[in-house]
């Protein structure tokens, strides 16, 4: 008879276990809305209620300098664990008169009189709040939020003064936090990744250096962190980060960098803010020099660390210089079962062009990634593709 049961147990957990799935829906396709000729920086959270926010900059042109273009911040809601969407709404609007960083009028084909929201960043309080931060011209950085799960955002109200202590170590130009979505710790504060740069490189991003800022208080006011990640021969640009809250306390940034080896760097905090160990390359986790992301799958029973970005280090096509180009594809999703020591499974989302993604949980445990991809669009910039979009699927089809 024990046998018996013990087999029935056996038969009623693979009957009960979840049909491996993915499935993947366009949410922002270029050609679409005429105003609009390229979206990038895809960014994905759920709220503590359960809605899906997904959201983008929608860019005037695909060419050129698009990182100082005519951009808005759009936002899209789902309250159904992401199968149907709302319409693309703008989310980020700062009143008053506006004027560029003056380091990008010294760029060729800048317009002065385009306005650029840039960087948004959104976190899921515990409590309902939705909060975000979004920059104005690499220059200036806003916080607004949420009381009503993205449907309407309250005032922007500018932070930028959070931003000078970083001066004393070293004296940015240009700005950005994150982008994509942040974290909260089980302290309550509020952790948002940041990019610092003197702006006399490359589109006038570089060098660069990466911190965090931090809010102890659900946003109201927010300071400034210590380096996290400088500019050295070794670790060179750090720039696009994310993070995550380890099960010791702990705040892990997995960081994109321009260095030789391509591989992501990752350095942690206590705090979040303070204290940074030295940074280290995750052998693991290639780098094409392109955005990633990162969240906690905590379900049944299981807490692990998802991680996505494209998995490629084959030289870009063309006469590019080595160790520099990479092409950006194969946007895949790994898992760490031991708080990101190592990554066991990589996972194939997009098989082919594909660049940023962000990644999210919903509490049903289905699991979205939301990035770039060439889909059948012409003309569109190689670094951030003709659409995005999201995949959604489960444990069981990552695992298999």
């Amino acid at each position: 008879m024990k046998q018996i049961s013990f087999l029935i147990i056996i038969l009623s957990g693979l009957l009960s276990a979840a049909e491996p799935f993915i499935n993947k829906q366009d949410l922002f396709i270029v050609g679409e809305n005429p105003a609009y000729s390229l979206y990038h920086i895809p960014g994905v959270v759920v709220t503590a209620k359960g809605t899906v926010l997904t959201w983008c900059e929608a860019r005037k042109r695909a060419a050129g300098v698009s990182d100082w273009d005519d951009i808005r911040i759009l936002l899209r809601r789902s309250t159904d664990d992401g199968k149907t969407w709302s319409a693309p709404k703008s989310i980020a609007n700062v009143e008053g008169q506006k004027a560029k960083n003056p380091l990008a009028l010294k760029m060729k084909n800048v317009d002065p009189n385009d306005v650029t929201y840039n960087n948004p960043v959104l976190i899921a309080d515990k409590d309902g709040t939705v909060h975000m931060l979004f920059c104005l011209e690499y220059e200036r950085v806003f916080y607004q939020h949420s009381d009503d799960d993205g449907l309407t955002f309250s005032q922007p109200t500018e932070i930028t003064n959070a931003f000078e202590d970083f001066k004393k170590d070293y004296d940015w130009k240009v700005l950005a936090t994150g982008p994509n979505h942040s974290i909260q710790l089980k302290t309550g504060r509020l952790v948002v990744p940041v990019w610092l740069s003197t702006g006399t490189g490359g589109n006038a991003h570089r060098p660069s250096v990466t911190a965090t800022i931090y809010s102890d208080n659900q946003g109201k006011t927010w300071h400034a962190g210590h380096i996290a990640v400088p500019c050295t021969d070794e670790w060179i640009n750090p720039n696009e980060t994310v993070a995550i809250e380890l099960n010791d306390g702990r705040v892990l940034l997995n960081v994109r960098s321009e260095s030789k080896v391509h591989r992501r760097l990752v350095v942690t905090s206590p705090d979040g803010a303070m204290k940074w160990s030295t940074p280290k390359f995750d052998d693991a986790l290639l780098e094409p020099i392109c955005m990633g992301g990162i969240v906690r799958y905590n379900h049944d029973g299981k807490s692990l660390i998802l991680f996505s970005n494209p998995h490629n280090l084959e030289k870009a096509k063309g006469k590019a210089e080595p160790g520099k180009n990479r092409d950006r594809k194969n946007v895949s999703v790994k898992i760490s079962r031991d708080e990101a020591q190592t990554w066991p499974v990589n996972k194939l989302i997009e098989d082919g062009p594909s660049m940023y993604s962000d990644i999210a949980v919903t509490p049903k445990g289905t699991i979205l990634c939301f990035y770039g991809r060439s889909g059948d669009s012409q003309g569109v910039a190689a670094f951030a593709g003709g659409r995005l979009t999201l995949a959604r699927f489960n444990l069981e089809w990552l695992e298999q």
